[in-house]
């Protein structure tokens, strides 16, 4: 299985029989460009869009934006519904955790998370070996809590997402943390890369490692 970030929280999982993306955004209002991509299935975490434009994607067989537990191509997915912020929602509304099991492997994406997740919500999460946060704060959780739900689940790699990065709209994201931030309140290894490739019987469950993708 291999793993291309395409930006924001948008990532390409591209396992032997099928291929997710997650969180395909507008270009036009993140300020990024979005490099057009093919997938099987696309998960959308909220209706904000920065985070849904499926259209985006091509030859896609299934688009998921709703909680629930689907199984697509044999891969498995789990959406887990959450709250967009600190207040039960009532600021910026839904959010959705998704779990996929491709070849084996235990990816979460945590989409635009906004609080600490109760114990049951991690309890039903369960163990990963993929963690895909967003650390940037102001519309999400930020670098500190970040950091802090990390260390709760000890996944062997963490992938941080939705941080500041030159070429955003300034007015919309200026004020996101940028990534160094949530490395240093972490302080885990780094290992900066183009793709991420990982086979489920090569995974070293002892080392835990941050791995900051670059953009596709």
């Amino acid at each position: 299985m291999d793993i291309v970030y395409l930006g924001h929280s948008s990532f390409r999982i591209k396992g032997r029989n099928a291929t997710v993306v997650t969180d395909p955004f507008d270009p036009s209002d993140v300020g990024l460009k979005y490099t057009r991509t093919e997938a099987d299935i696309v998960t959308v975490s909220h209706q904000h869009s920065d985070h849904n434009k499926s259209d985006l994607v091509a030859n896609k067989k299934m688009v998921i934006d709703v909680s629930g537990e689907y199984e697509v191509i044999g891969v498995s997915v789990v959406g887990i519904e959450v709250d967009h912020d600190a207040s039960g929602g009532e600021e910026r509304g839904k959010n959705i955790i998704f779990i996929f099991e491709i070849d084996g492997v235990r990816v979460a994406h945590f989409g635009d998370l906004g609080h600490k997740p109760s114990d049951k919500v991690v309890e039903a999460i369960g163990e990963l070996d993929v963690m895909m946060i967003p650390v940037g704060g102001v519309y999400t959780i930020g670098p500190k809590v970040a950091a802090e739900i990390v260390k709760e689940f000890e996944p062997p790699f963490v992938i941080p997402m939705h941080y500041k990065v030159p070429g955003m709209k300034e007015e919309a994201f200026g004020k996101l943390s940028p990534v160094d931030d949530f490395l240093k309140e972490l302080a885990y290894d780094v290992e900066k890369s183009d793709k991420l490739v990982i086979k489920k019987e090569l995974i070293d469950y002892e080392v835990n490692k941050a791995v900051v993708l670059e953009k596709r």
